[in-house]
C-alpha cells in the first residue's frame, strides 16, 4: 500500500509492529485480522475502497495471478487471495514489512504467494519471469514512482494481454499511463483517486465486471 509522507518521527518498528491491524473483508479468510508494522506513512487501503474495488473485480479475481507491487500492509494482495486468486507476489523494500507479510502468510497457512524484498521499480526492470492478470499499483505518494512502475510493467512484459491494473494516487497527480491501459472505473475518496484500468493490446474483448 502507498505510504504518505510521515509528519512525525516514527516509533521503532519493533515497538509498533503489533499495533496496526487490517481486516480481510470477504472470502476464505473473511473477518480475519492481520497486523502490519509501524512504518512511516504506511496506510492500508481503507475497507470502503477495498470493498468497492473488489466489487468491480468480483468476476476477475478467482484464478488470477496477482502482483501487489508496493505492498506495505499487503491488504489488497491478501484480499485477492482470500477471494480465490491463484497466486500473489508481494513486493516491498522494507525488511520489517516483508517479514510481517511472510508471517501473515504463515499465519493464514497460505502457500500460493511469495514475498520479495526489493525496490519495486528495480524489480520491475527485470525481464518478466511470469505474467500477472491483476496488478495493484499503489506507490508512496509524492515520490514520482507511479509512472516509471507503470512503464516497466508494460515494457518488461509483466502483464497478461487483458490484465486489470488498480492504480491509487494523490488527487493532484495526473499520471501519464501506457496507452494500452483503458480506464474502466474511477472514484475519489477524500484526497485519493483510485482507478481500475483494463489492458487492451488489440482485438481482445473486455471482461465482464
Amino acid at each position: 500500500m502507498a505510504r504518505t509522507p510521515a509528519r512525525n518521527t516514527p516509533s521503532s518498528p519493533k515497538a509498533g509492529a503489533a499495533r496496526n491491524q487490517l481486516r480481510i473483508i470477504a472470502g476464505e479468510w473473511r473477518s480475519r485480522k492481520l497486523t502490519f508494522p509501524d512504518v512511516p506513512g504506511l496506510r492500508p487501503t481503507t475497507d470502503r475502497v477495498r470493498e468497492t474495488l473488489f466489487n468491480w473485480l468480483s468476476s476477475w479475481v478467482p484464478g488470477s495471478r496477482c502482483l501487489d507491487a508496493f505492498s506495505g500492509s499487503g491488504a489488497l494482495g491478501f484480499e485477492a487471495l482470500s477471494r480465490g486468486a491463484e497466486w500473489a507476489t508481494f513486493i516491498d523494500n522494507a525488511q520489517v514489512v516483508t517479514r510481517q507479510l511472510q508471517a501473515n502468510l504463515t499465519l493464514l497457512n497460505c502457500r500460493q504467494a511469495e514475498v520479495q524484498q526489493a525496490q519495486t521499480q528495480d524489480w520491475l526492470q527485470q525481464p518478466a519471469s511470469r505474467q500477472f492478470d491483476l496488478v495493484f499499483l499503489d506507490p508512496p505518494f509524492q515520490r514520482q514512482l507511479l509512472e516509471p512502475a507503470a512503464q516497466a510493467l508494460e515494457q518488461q512484459g509483466w502483464l497478461a494481454d487483458t490484465a486489470m491494473i488498480y492504480v491509487e494516487h494523490e488527487q493532484e497527480l495526473q499520471p501519464q499511463l501506457p496507452a494500452s491501459w483503458q480506464l474502466h472505473r474511477q472514484k475519489q475518496a477524500g484526497q485519493v483517486i483510485y482507478s481500475l484500468y483494463h489492458r487492451q493490446t488489440g482485438g481482445s474483448d473486455s471482461p465482464t465486471l
